[in-house]
């Protein structure tokens, strides 16, 4: 090495110091800046969940003290008091569990969300398919025309979709779709914001995947199915998790159109236990930890398969 090349190394040494010292302040800020809008996000569940486990007294005399975020007591007394009516017991007043059949209840959201969005996954797909890589008469009007819906509110057209579902018959001899199942699905199958998601991606993967496998012998169904898939596995991740909140959490239509409990989803049930039988704040954080702790653990499940289909794809669109 010549004495050149020494002095231009040494020379350069304070200034690869600084780039690095500043790289490091600023990826520590962005670290700072991240940690904190989670714990800024995520403050609200842990305070709930943890009061769903505390006694009722402890509930509102914890919320101005650090005892909000970390159990000061534990008790399931929020939650379950078989016993209640024994004075001997540890807890005196029923708890969710005894008030509603919550297995049941659990079991109506959980069925409706699932074959809404699988029923939504395909069909919307394949309508963005149709869109996105065919060519057909009225393709350009159609798409508008998906896309003016979505800024239409679902309560301008709540009354006339209700007056339809409630004079459509079904298989089983009934006159009406009002208070089973089907009325919260297949309503809702078909989204114009799921179906322009689809669509977006689907124009940004090359056709000529399509022009290949059309050479193998392969029909549309076959390309959408084996090639569009597989490569779409990101926007499937995405759809299913906004439809999954739809459903989870309606309110409105499943209050129209439920009228007991065989079909009442969680979220109707609620209002209805605190508004008929007023309850305890334990009994309220209980009841709702219980409706938002699975829509949180099906977000981080598709949230970690969304990012590994994004790094797996190899397509950018």
């Amino acid at each position: 090495m010549s004495a050149i090349q020494v002095l231009d190394k040494t020379a350069l040494q304070p200034v690869t110091r600084r780039i690095r010292w500043r790289r490091g302040v600023f990826l520590a800020l962005d670290y700072g800046l991240m940690i904190g809008l989670a714990l800024f996000f995520i403050f609200p569940v842990v305070v709930m969940v943890n009061a769903s486990f505390k006694p009722e007294q402890y509930v509102q005399a914890d919320m101005h003290t650090l005892y909000a975020f970390a159990p000061r007591q534990i008790t399931l007394q929020n939650y379950t008091c078989p016993n209640y009516q024994n004075k001997a017991n540890w807890c005196t007043m029923p708890g969710i569990f005894e008030l509603v059949p919550f297995g049941h209840i659990l079991f109506n959201s959980l069925f409706v969300a699932t074959c809404g969005v699988l029923a939504g996954l395909l069909v919307n797909s394949l309508a963005a398919y149709a869109l996105a890589r065919l060519r057909w008469r009225g393709r350009t009007l159609a798409l508008s025309v998906i896309i003016a819906l979505i800024i239409i509110p679902f309560e301008t057209l709540a009354i006339p979709l209700l007056l339809l579902v409630n004079s459509l018959p079904w298989i089983d001899g009934r006159t009406t779709w009002i208070d089973s199942y089907h009325v919260q699905i297949i309503p809702f199958v078909a989204d114009a914001f799921s179906i322009f998601l689809f669509y977006q991606f689907f124009i940004g993967i090359p056709k000529d995947f399509d022009d290949a496998a059309k050479v193998d012998g392969a029909n549309q169904w076959m390309i959408y199915w084996r090639i569009i898939v597989p490569l779409s596995r990101p926007i499937f991740a995405t759809v299913a998790i906004l439809q999954f909140l739809g459903f989870w959490g309606g309110f409105l239509w499943p209050l129209m159109v439920t009228r007991g409990a065989e079909f009442r989803p969680l979220t109707i049930a609620m209002g209805v236990l605190f508004t008929t039988n007023p309850r305890q704040w334990g009994d309220i954080m209980a009841y709702a930890s219980l409706v938002t702790v699975p829509v949180l653990i099906v977000f981080l499940i598709f949230q970690k398969w969304f990012i590994q289909s994004v790094a797996s794809s190899g397509i950018k669109g």
